[in-house]
């Protein structure tokens, strides 16, 4: 598929606005593993990230009070598609988490990616944080699907609502809000490897705003 660079900083700036959290840059032709079928994910429950179930040091990951990640109909019943909805949805609080912080140095980071992901992700975080923003409000994820690939890879694609979601000033503490539009709504493509200690890592991701699978 067709895979788009972030905006730049300065097109934060400009809209006050929509805050993309995750990464994908230039354009990459997609290999038979790189595909992603997926399938429907059946809970309709919302929660917070799945708490991951193994014993692997973790890195802390505490996203402040005035903001929230949501994750609607994450699980599917299937042990390993689970254990990587897990990561996936880890991977992105420690996104938010490292711009919260303004640093992109968090070793949540570099534990949920690698790669070129791991470079994107900490590029993506500098951006904004160098433009002088954070994040507050909501961030609502669903419409997962996977794709497991055979025991080491799969593909993730899933939606996110930041319609209620705000670029805050980290020094005056204004909040920037925005309308709701078709481009509130993110559709992410990612492929997932899973490294020895058994987390599973992003090494890809894409994103396109105002796709028509993720708009109501």
């Amino acid at each position: 598929m067709k895979r788009r660079s972030l905006p730049v900083a300065a097109a934060l700036t400009t809209t006050a606005a929509l805050l993309l959290t995750a990464c994908g840059s230039g354009d990459e032709k997609t290999s038979d593993n790189d595909k992603i079928a997926g399938a429907d994910v059946g809970d309709t429950k919302t929660s917070a990230s799945p708490s991951p179930s193994d014993t692997v040091g973790r890195p802390e990951i505490a996203l402040p009070s005035d903001l929230t990640d949501t994750f609607e109909s994450w699980k599917t019943g299937v042990t390993t598609e689970d254990t990587i909805l897990g990561d996936v949805a880890q991977r992105i609080d420690a996104t938010n988490y490292a711009i919260t912080q303004g640093n992109t140095d968090v070793p949540a980071l570099s534990f949920y990616y690698s790669g070129s992901a791991l470079a994107d992700a900490k590029d993506w975080v500098e951006s904004i944080v160098k433009d002088g923003y954070t994040i507050t409000g909501e961030n609502r994820y669903y419409n997962a699907k996977i794709d497991v690939f055979d025991s080491s890879s799969a593909g993730v694609v899933y939606c996110e609502d930041q319609g209620k979601a705000y670029a805050k000033d980290r020094t005056s503490k204004k909040v920037y809000k925005t309308e709701v539009t078709d481009k509130s709504y993110v559709l992410y493509t990612s492929r997932v490897e899973k490294n020895k200690q058994g987390v599973w890592q992003t090494t890809k991701l894409t994103s396109q705003r105002g796709h028509k699978s993720c708009t109501p």
